[in-house]
């Protein structure tokens, strides 16, 4: 199977791209995030021409998440106990359980988002237990977190800043304690597999960029092959963040 994770800063403004990327790559699961989209806008039957069901939770504003499966979609859940904020996607697909997540930004170091995103953290690990870590699971999406200090361009210039914090650091390492496994794509340009660059001061052109995105399995879960879509970022149109791929056995 060949499942991919992708926030695309606008499903609507990003569908002239993603539905080529869709045929080209041929991921069996997408987790979207940040779509921006009411569940009344979400374009479904485009989707389903190209032989993919949907499950989507979206407000038409700031969020919005998905799953996109072409091999089934049971059991779905849009919900995430005591966060009513539509971040939270999950089915079963195929023989694996797939959830994807957008964890809240945080803003700053003290804000009150930033502990609505370390109890939102705390919720999605509470939400694990109701899972079996012996089982083919798949947790994958914008994490707002850059795990270790090479996972930004330079650590330097994250002082005093979210994203590297060790709280939400521990955040993340709590679902890997868990019992997922943190799966780091191969190398790309740079040798560094970043996901995420700012549109502004040519970010991208200067790989002055963050591994935010991540797909997280439990180790039943055999991967083949994991990449960055840098190709995917680049051009007109494109979301600030870049597709992950990854291909597995169950």
């Amino acid at each position: 199977m060949r499942l991919a994770t992708w926030n695309v800063n606008s499903i609507g403004a990003r569908l002239p791209r993603l539905l080529p990327w869709l045929e080209q790559t041929a991921p069996d699961v997408l987790a979207l995030q940040e779509t921006k989209c009411a569940d009344s806008a979400f374009p479904y039957a485009d989707l389903a021409a190209l032989g993919y069901e949907a499950a989507h939770a979206g407000d038409g504003r700031w969020n919005g998440v998905a799953v996109l499966s072409r091999v089934g979609l049971e059991d779905v859940s849009l919900e995430l106990e005591g966060h009513p904020e539509p971040r939270i996607a999950s089915a079963q697909c195929g023989p694996i359980h797939v959830t994807s997540v957008y964890v809240p930004n945080g803003r700053a170091i003290g804000d009150p988002h930033y502990h609505y995103k370390l109890a939102w953290f705390s919720s999605l690990r509470e939400r694990l237990n109701s899972f079996d870590p012996t089982q083919p699971l798949v947790v994958m999406g914008d994490l707002n977190v850059a795990l270790r200090d090479s996972d930004v361009w330079d650590i330097s210039a994250f002082a005093d800043s979210t994203h590297v914090t060790p709280a939400e650091r521990g955040a993340v390492q709590a679902l890997l304690d868990w019992g997922l496994v943190d799966v780091e794509a191969r190398p790309g340009k740079g040798d560094i597999p970043f996901t995420y660059w700012d549109y502004r001061a040519g970010m991208m052109h200067k790989n002055l960029g963050m591994r935010i995105d991540y797909v997280l399995t439990t180790p039943v879960v055999r991967v083949s092959d994991a990449y960055v879509d840098r190709e995917a970022r680049k051009g007109k149109g494109a979301s600030d963040h870049a597709p992950v791929v990854v291909d597995v056995e169950v």
